[in-house]
C-alpha cells in the first residue's frame, strides 16, 4: 500500500514563498509519474504541476515561472517550491503518484495567502 504525506502548508502573505513536501512510503515502483493538484474553495481540483518518470515537468499556465516541482528519489520525496504567492493560490494542495495504472493521493495541506 502506498502512503503519501504532505507537509509545508500554512499562512503566508502575498508575494511570499512556501515549500510543500510529499513523502511517499510503500511500494511506489514502477512509478509512472507524480504531481501536485489543488482545490480552491468552491472550485474543482486542478492540476498545478506534474513531473514524469523521466523527470520532465509541466505546469499550469498560472504557475509557470512561480512554482517549481522537484523530487528526491533517494528520499522518495517530492517538493513544490512556490514563490510570488497570490491570494488566488489559496487552496488545499494534494500530491499524487501514479504506480502502474493506480493513482494514490495524499490527505492535502492547506495553503492560505492573505495579508
Amino acid at each position: 500500500q502506498v502512503r503519501l504525506v504532505e507537509s509545508g502548508g500554512g499562512l503566508v502573505q502575498p508575494g511570499g514563498s512556501l515549500r510543500l513536501s510529499c513523502a511517499a512510503s510503500g511500494n511506489i515502483f514502477p512509478l509512472y509519474g507524480m504531481g501536485w493538484y489543488r482545490r480552491a474553495p468552491g472550485k474543482q481540483r486542478d492540476v498545478v504541476a506534474i513531473i514524469s518518470r523521466s523527470g520532465s515537468t509541466n505546469y499550469a499556465d498560472s504557475e509557470k515561472g512561480r512554482f517549481t516541482i522537484s523530487r528526491d528519489s533517494a528520499k522518495n520525496t517530492m517538493y513544490l517550491q512556490m514563490n510570488s504567492l497570490r491570494p488566488e493560490d489559496t487552496a488545499v494542495y494534494y500530491c499524487y503518484v501514479r504506480v502502474l495504472n493506480t493513482d494514490y493521493w495524499g490527505q492535502g495541506t492547506q495553503v492560505t495567502v492573505s495579508s
